[in-house]
């Protein structure tokens, strides 16, 4: 029998939540609830010199005033350091994975693929980023809202970084050992990790884990191109604002909430978008403009 629905919503501390970030927190949530599911709560604190001070406590009350509950306890990433450290080693001892010792500077040129430098080298793992060795193949999955996606690991991304040479982990590593421990069935996510979900569906297929279905939604861009983001210094989601920032995002994911939701309690919005959700109507797109959406 195949398990029951599970999904989660997983911000960055590295800013509050904005409007961009309550599209995809709703996408999740409306989701999971629609059809019974779990939602749960993950922070992903990988990157502590990036972390504003007090943006967890602040996403977490933003979260409540505008409805959201969550299932079970939130979990740290920052409490999953063993964890990630075990999968390491043994990629390191299965030849999986390999220390590299380029700089930044010795990669420019390259277009972000890294062109196999240290893959042989054998370098110390001490003060060296370890890299994961991919394949040359062909990796595709079929998004609920944006399709088929192809990338070739070799000649789009080369191998990747799964600890950084500051000791910090990576994303990829983090998000695909985390899933997996949580039990996802479902991934609801922006529309920027769209191209991540290749190298997640590697490392899945290398440790053995279960691969949950995956939707991306569209990113909410600004007039210069930007997402709205917590790099841009997007504004926090005001608390007396509730209701018509929740209708504003429903109309974001392509759904129709009547206007008199944005009057409402955040709380009835939510069981609206519950009762009414549809994927289906999610734009086939991946930005869509915050001007648009006024």
């Amino acid at each position: 029998m195949a398990p029951a629905y599970i999904g989660r919503f997983a911000p960055t501390p590295s800013g509050y939540l904005h409007f961009g970030s309550l599209v995809a927190a709703l996408a999740s949530y409306l989701d999971a609830r629609a059809v019974g599911g779990q939602w749960l709560l993950r922070m992903e604190d990988l990157d502590p010199p990036r972390e504003v001070e007090g943006a967890q406590a602040g996403i977490l009350h933003t979260l409540e005033q505008y409805g959201f509950a969550w299932d079970g306890t939130m979990v740290r990433q920052s409490s999953r350091h063993s964890a990630y450290d075990q999968v390491i080693e043994r990629l390191l001892q299965q030849g999986l994975a390999y220390a590299c010792t380029c700089s930044r500077k010795q990669l420019e040129g390259h277009a972000g693929i890294y062109p196999g430098t240290c893959r042989n080298a054998q370098h110390d793992t001490s003060n060296a980023a370890i890299r994961l060795r991919v394949p040359e193949l062909d990796y595709h999955f079929v998004d609920r809202v944006q399709g088929e996606f192809r990338q070739h690991l070799g000649r789009e991304v080369g191998d990747f970084v799964i600890r950084r040479r500051d000791g910090l982990y990576a994303y990829q590593l983090a998000v695909v050992l985390d899933d997996a421990w949580q039990g996802m069935t479902d991934v609801v996510r922006g529309a920027d990790l769209l191209d991540s979900t290749p190298r997640q569906l590697y490392l899945q297929e290398l440790l053995g884990l279960p691969q949950p279905r995956y939707l991306h939604v569209p990113l909410i861009i600004q007039p210069d191109g930007h997402k709205l983001g917590k790099s841009y210094r997007s504004p926090p989601l005001p608390a007396d604002q509730a209701a018509p920032l929740l209708t504003r995002a429903l109309r974001a994911l392509g759904q129709q909430p009547p206007a008199e939701l944005e009057r409402a309690p955040a709380a009835d919005v939510l069981a609206w978008g519950v009762a009414h959700w549809d994927a289906t109507r999610i734009p086939r797109s991946r930005t869509l403009a915050e001007s648009q959406l006024r």
